[in-house]
């Protein structure tokens, strides 16, 4: 059969999947809290929070930045958030930019200060005053807090001078001596914690990227491309109501699995292969994130179910090691040493506790256990957290380091294998001796790139899983299988 007439089946079978009932909102009630609770940790001082710009690369839509959203509920462009607070006590003002008459006919209006009172409980003025407000802010004393307006935590160091930035530079050389602090840590402890309204949009988001995970898995193909899988997730996504993906889709194929973060999708699937899709829906703001690895051809090879088997026996491992009070090291801790002694079994590495020198800055006397082997081909982490962005703050990364109630992270290892890790090595006598003895075990699994990842939300008393796709070898397999059964 075509690939078109694939496609047209998939596609209608797609749209039978239907639209779930949408979870209830975050309240004005609950933003309210969230200021509240702010508030009390700052004590006395000037909260200044900046929402996103108008976009200026193309005419696509505008997302709010997540801190600024979290604290407002306000998801327009051009928009600042000004806290006055006194003992533990906050007076918030929305300073808001509203599109002229003319403009207003290509992109919408703004709701107007009624509108922000009655909807959001907050009262508003025009962006043009924030400047005369913050300086006579400024006459106070007060310490000012400060949050960026960036998109993500993870590039706040990459980026140049925002907005915001712009205008509480400006500000402290207007008021010499003016105390600005990083706001960002508080308010990423109160984000730390997911409420039920925050739980229940981010199942959904669950919900949807299972969904499309199916999909995937019910279209893959050695006369595929990459592209055709994210168009079948993507779809599903938008079908199901999310307003876009959670992050830029990954699927890759082959080589391109053994690449963390390859979004390009450009590339024809090739029989006896293993394609790696990492894509997330994001509902009501919030985020899921998602990742399975699917043998192109229907059924894993049987080097590729050894491989596979230990990273679903690593991700077992800290599902048993995590929920309320466990600690979040040893959740990682127990997934890398299964694939350790995994690996070790399969000849890709000498032995589960060897140690070899990294091609990356590492401390091996104070942190021998980031300078095994095992790390070259399992390099990143098995979590973090989840919520109004991809990777989002989550109580277990505070204090004592354990999972607590209302958590909401990933738990994702994976294992990938290529020769290009054996190049990379610096030229020492312990790396020499490593490369040497694995080289024929890393040419056999070369290009192999597996990885398993599912979200979570610590309840009171366990761990709820809520990405429950297809994923032990057999699930998948028969996943496959019902697309060669039911698409002629």
């Amino acid at each position: 059969m075509t690939t078109s007439f694939r496609g047209a089946a998939l596609l209608g079978a797609t749209l039978a999947l239907g639209v779930a009932v949408a979870p209830a909102q975050i309240t004005s009630a609950e933003y309210a809290a969230r200021r509240d609770s702010l508030a009390t940790h700052v004590g006395s001082g000037i909260v200044v929070a900046f929402g996103g710009r108008t976009p200026v690369t193309d005419f696509g839509p505008f997302f709010q930045l997540p801190a600024f959203h979290y604290l407002t509920g306000y998801d327009y462009a051009d928009a600042a958030l000004v806290m006055s607070v006194r003992a533990g006590r906050g007076q918030a003002t929305l300073f808001v930019t509203r599109t002229n008459p003319r403009r207003s006919l290509y992109y919408g209006i703004e709701p107007d200060s009624a509108d922000l009172a009655r909807d959001l409980g907050l009262a508003s003025r025009s962006a043009d005053d924030l400047a005369g407000v913050l300086d006579s802010l400024a006459a106070t004393g007060l310490p000012f807090y400060a949050l960026r307006d960036v998109e993500d935590a993870d590039f706040a160091g990459l980026d140049s001078l925002t907005r915001g930035g712009q205008i509480m530079r400006a500000l402290a050389q207007r008021h010499p001596g003016l105390e600005v602090r990083d706001g960002a840590p508080i308010v990423d402890r109160l984000r730390a914690r997911k409420s039920a309204a925050e739980q229940a949009l981010l199942r959904r988001a669950a919900e949807i990227s299972v969904a499309g995970h199916r999909a995937a898995m019910q279209s893959v193909a050695p006369d595929l491309h990459e592209y055709d899988l994210q168009a079948v997730i993507e779809f599903t996504f938008r079908r199901q109501g999310s307003e876009r993906p959670a992050y830029g889709s990954i699927v890759g194929s082959g080589p391109n699995g053994t690449q963390l973060h390859y979004m390009k999708d450009r590339r024809a699937l090739q029989a006896g292969e293993l394609v790696v899709i990492d894509a997330g829906a994001e509902y009501g703001g919030y985020a899921a994130d998602v990742t399975r690895t699917l043998p192109v051809s229907g059924t894993f090879t049987p080097d590729q179910r050894a491989l596979y088997q230990i990273v679903r026996d690593a991700q077992a491992a800290a599902e048993r090691n995590s929920g309320p009070g466990k600690s979040v090291q040893a959740a990682q801790d127990s997934s890398v040493d299964v694939r350790a002694r995994g690996l070790a079994r399969l000849g890709l590495i000498e032995a589960p506790d060897a140690l070899f020198d990294p091609p990356w800055p590492a401390d091996c006397a104070q942190q021998p256990r980031s300078c095994r082997e095992v790390m070259l081909f399992a390099i990143h982490g098995i979590s973090h957290g989840l919520g109004l962005a991809v990777h989002d703050p989550m109580q277990g990364y505070y204090d004592e380091r354990v999972f607590r109630p209302g958590d909401a992270f990933t738990i994702e290892p994976g294992i990938y294998v290529n020769t290009r890790l054996l190049d990379i090595l610096p030229d020492t006598p312990r790396n020499r001796a490593f490369a040497a003895k694995v080289r024929a075990a890393v040419v056999r699994y070369q290009n192999t790139g597996a990885r398993i990842e599912d979200d979570y939300i610590v309840t009171p008393t366990g761990l709820e899983w809520i990405t429950p796709a297809p994923r032990d070898i057999a699930d998948v397999e028969a996943a496959i299988a019902h697309r060669a059964r039911t698409v002629p």
